[in-house]
């Protein structure tokens, strides 16, 4: 049987995070001193297309393989807004969005689809060895989803903050460990270690 490890890395903190906003592809990182290379990462790497995946990745020290299948939820005409303009100014589309996983009013991905893309991507997933993926909070939910065959209605029940990381283990199935914080990263603000 063959054995391969998937950790899976949120990007960085972005503004469009700290405003409560969805990001458009070309968001950045807040603060290039946020994150920090972490020297004991020797693993394989791959990265999601967007520049707030590539510039974490960078920054972590990792060289990373872009993988289109690690892109963020395409969020459609959505992209760029807040949360607070959309309960303004589309309040029953929000609601929709945020109650059914099949519902995609702003014209781009679904949750369901998204975690129908990732739960293919993991179910394909056959490169043995240690990896590390850098990609975005709603595709670590999806992934979670997935492996703990959870249905895709959970996703608005799981936060992924910047930096997180969750482990996975393949054995004949995924399997999904937790983790600590990566060392010597700055801790978040408004969070106490």
């Amino acid at each position: 049987m063959t054995v391969f490890h998937l950790t899976l890395v949120s990007h960085g903190l972005t503004g469009p995070q700290r405003a409560g906003r969805f990001h458009l592809e070309e968001d950045g990182l807040l603060a290039p001193a946020q994150v920090r290379p972490v020297a004991d990462l020797t693993q394989s790497c791959l990265s999601a297309p967007e520049r707030r995946a590539l510039q974490t990745t960078e920054r972590l020290g990792l060289l990373g393989e872009v993988d289109n299948a690690l892109r963020d939820c395409d969020l459609g005409q959505w992209a760029g807004k807040s949360l607070k303009t959309l309960q303004r100014e589309s309040p029953a589309e929000l609601a929709a969005w945020l109650s059914d996983a099949q519902a995609a009013p702003h014209g781009g991905e679904s949750i369901a689809r998204l975690c129908q893309r990732m739960g293919d991507w993991l179910d394909g997933f056959d490169r043995p060895g240690h990896w590390v993926a850098v990609t975005h909070p709603m595709v670590i939910r999806a992934a979670m989803l997935h492996v703990l065959g959870a249905p895709p209605r959970a996703f608005h029940s799981i936060d992924v903050q910047p930096l997180a990381r969750i482990r996975l283990s393949h054995y004949g199935r995924w399997r999904l460990q937790l983790t600590e914080p990566y060392p010597g990263q700055p801790p978040l603000p408004g969070l106490s270690s």
